[in-house]
């Protein structure tokens, strides 16, 4: 009886350690207006990429989004939103770094700016 007790007893142990060490993974999708092109794509993808704790990033052009998967314990949707703002990019409430903005290429910037797609 004390065995059974005792290996329940470990076996409960042993499986909440194991779920302590499982971290929260959260999905972030982050309004990105001002992105025009695949270089817009490629930059963004670059920067977020390097933050810590971030395991995907897509861009997707045509829906001017970005979808980042994070773990929560390392970073956070605010962070991530600063890194897209600090690399030229409008990212949902917050407003491009406007000195990183202006270095950006010309297809990069917002139309009204004389960027982006040109139509003929």
């Amino acid at each position: 009886m004390k065995k059974l007790l005792l290996s329940t007893l470990i076996a409960c142990i042993f499986s909440m350690g194991a779920s302590a060490q499982v971290k929260a993974l959260q999905t972030a999708r982050i309004s990105t207006p001002t992105i025009q092109c695949d270089m817009c794509k490629k930059r963004i993808e670059d920067v977020v990429r390097r933050y810590d704790g971030v395991t995907n990033v897509n861009v997707n052009v045509k829906k001017k989004e970005v979808t980042i998967k994070y773990l929560t314990d390392r970073t956070n949707e605010e962070i991530l939103k600063a890194a897209i703002a600090n690399a030229g990019y409008d990212a949902n409430e917050i407003s491009a770094n406007p000195e990183v903005y202006k270095s950006l290429p010309k297809c990069c910037k917002k139309t009204e700016d004389g960027g982006g797609e040109q139509k003929h």
